[in-house]
């Protein structure tokens, strides 16, 4: 296996900026990895004279993901450089973006994508202490900015705004005079910004070119450009918030990031719309000296990449298995997301992050239900005691249960797991254990199962484990997290799977490193004691 040093070694982004870099190299640092400049010669006059003055922009819509390394990893490299750089988070252009949301909901927005973005440059080392940070509101509002907005368009044709926001805009015959605006004011920002150069993708090139045309119409400088190559998601294609199979969020867990990258698309020996590779070539090549692909030795052992090239042309020439591939990214990409999921389990971070991304209904509006305030309050977790234990007789990996939860019929639950491959049903059977029991009732493999049965489980190596109530438990006592009170009525509804509220709460249940269940970092509890887990440490909760 590979030495975790490997992976947690040099780390370029750590290195200080140094004051010995010529002008040749500052301008390559500028420029590597991106797809075009327009402006160059202009960038070598500046970089001859004084720092340049770069501004990336973001508009607040929806939620960061992972690409958002690849402009990340640029940010540090402006600073290496020497430049002084601006982020703009344009919350008026994420509400011309997208009209749905209120002004409350987008200052939410604003504020989560300060806190993940900073979040994201303390990851990879960059100093945000050199970083200014403003939002589009402290100047798009004034007297000035709206006169140079109706001055631009006494001079821009629809046919030219239409165009510009072609790549950005969503696109339909009769636009609204917003999505026109939009293209305008992003040219205007580098005036007010008072930048030499601004940063993007390659999506935004078309507005880049409106810039240069019509900034000096008004009397202002033509500005450099510089563009960033659009990274696929996991599907193919752009990676894309708005759709959930192309991207990894920031806040995924290690869970979750391991099934988005097993399903991603990584087609042997192809390049074209692979979205892992385009990870490693854009982020993990510009933040670590090496890259470690551990493998068995049976496979031909560890391989240890210092050049992208070199590990693309063994991918092309199938030298590289996808799955190898896959499994290292998962590695490095873990420990670049670890410090911003610790940053983000502050109770005031986790808020702001439940009221910038709410439930929302099919016109837009926050759904005014408790499904907005996600909690483990919301969990009918019970002690239950299995009584009887049988193979599935359709599936050799599943037992079928029937469980004693206390239920006030005096019957049992048929509950069916996937412990069958793992664990004898002597051991389990009689056993008490802990069942999520508001779940909506599913059928697997023909027998409906009404509960889950709560264990400690990895994917590698395969390990289950059973949660454990506290010694003298009986059938049907309530679980609990530590310090999210139970229902008034001590009723529980039926969990809503269209709002995912399992799945969003089991992302923060573990066993600590002294095999305390947990959420969040507050132990599941009942009145007798701790709920525990014998011999699995650190392990997801599933």
């Amino acid at each position: 296996m590979a030495n975790e040093n490997n992976i947690n070694g040099t780390n370029r982004a750590d290195s200080a900026v140094t004051d010995a870099l010529t002008a040749d190299e500052k301008v390559a640092l500028i420029t590597r990895n991106l797809q075009e400049v327009l402006g160059e010669d202009r960038l070598k006059e500046i970089v001859n004279t004084r720092d340049v003055r770069i501004y990336w922009g973001t508009a607040t819509t929806g939620r960061p993901h992972v690409a958002y390394f690849v402009p990340m990893c640029k940010i540090a490299d402006f600073l290496k450089s020497g430049c002084e750089v601006s982020v703009l988070f344009a919350n008026l252009h994420g509400y011309l973006d997208n009209m749905k949301s209120s002004w409350d909901l987008l200052e939410h927005r604003t504020q989560y994508y300060e806190s993940v973005i900073k979040a994201m440059l303390t990851s990879i080392g960059v100093p945000i202490d050199k970083l200014k940070f403003v939002k589009g509101t402290d100047y798009q509002l004034s007297r000035e900015f709206t006169l140079d907005v109706y001055r631009l368009s006494s001079m821009v044709t629809e046919h030219d705004a239409k165009k510009a926001g072609a790549e950005v805009v969503k696109q339909v015959d009769h636009p609204l005079i917003s999505a026109l605006l939009y293209p305008g004011l992003q040219a205007l920002d580098e005036e007010y910004l008072k930048v030499d150069a601004q940063f993007g993708g390659v999506d935004q090139r078309k507005i880049f070119t409106f810039a240069e045309k019509y900034l000096p119409q008004l009397g202002y400088t033509k500005r450099i450009h510089l563009m960033n190559p659009m990274v696929p998601g996991l599907s193919g294609g752009k990676m894309s918030s708005s759709e959930e199979d192309s991207k990894i969020d920031l806040l995924d867990s290690p869970d979750v990031v391991k099934k988005k990258l097993k399903r991603a698309f990584c087609e042997p020996g192809k390049i074209a719309d692979n979205g892992v590779l385009a990870f490693v070539k854009h982020v993990v090549f510009s933040l670590f000296d090496t890259f470690v692909i551990a493998r068995k030795e049976a496979n031909g052992g560890d391989l240890t990449y210092a050049h992208y090239q070199s590990l693309e042309d063994d991918f092309v020439q199938l030298r590289l298995h996808p799955g190898d591939l896959k499994a290292a990214v998962e590695k490095y990409l873990n420990r670049l997301l670890e410090p911003i999921r610790e940053t983000f389990k502050d109770p005031k971070l986790k808020k702001l992050t439940d009221n910038a991304y709410p439930s929302l209904d099919k016109k837009g509006k926050v759904v005014a239900t408790s499904a907005n305030d996600i909690n483990p309050s919301l969990l009918d977790i019970r002690v239950g005691k299995i009584v009887d234990i049988e193979k599935h007789p359709d599936a050799d990996s599943l037992y079928v249960s029937q469980i004693d939860l206390g239920d006030a019929d005096g019957g049992t639950r048929t509950v069916v797991s996937g412990l069958a491959a793992l664990m004898s049903r002597e051991s389990l059977h009689e056993r008490l254990v802990v069942v999520l029991a508001n779940l909506k009732p599913a059928k697997m493999r023909g027998v409906e199962s009404r509960g889950m049965i709560l264990c400690a489980s990895t994917d590698e190596p395969r390990q289950v484990e059973p949660l454990n109530p506290p010694s003298g438990s009986q059938p049907g006592e309530r679980v609990f997290v530590e310090g999210y009170s139970r229902p008034a009525s001590d009723t529980w509804e039926q969990l809503n799977p269209k709002k995912k509220v399992w799945e969003k709460l089991q992302t923060d249940l573990r066993t600590s490193h002294n095999g305390l269940a947990e959420w969040s970092g507050n132990p599941l509890v009942t009145t007798r004691g701790l709920i525990t887990c014998k011999s699995m440490s650190n392990a997801p909760i599933k």
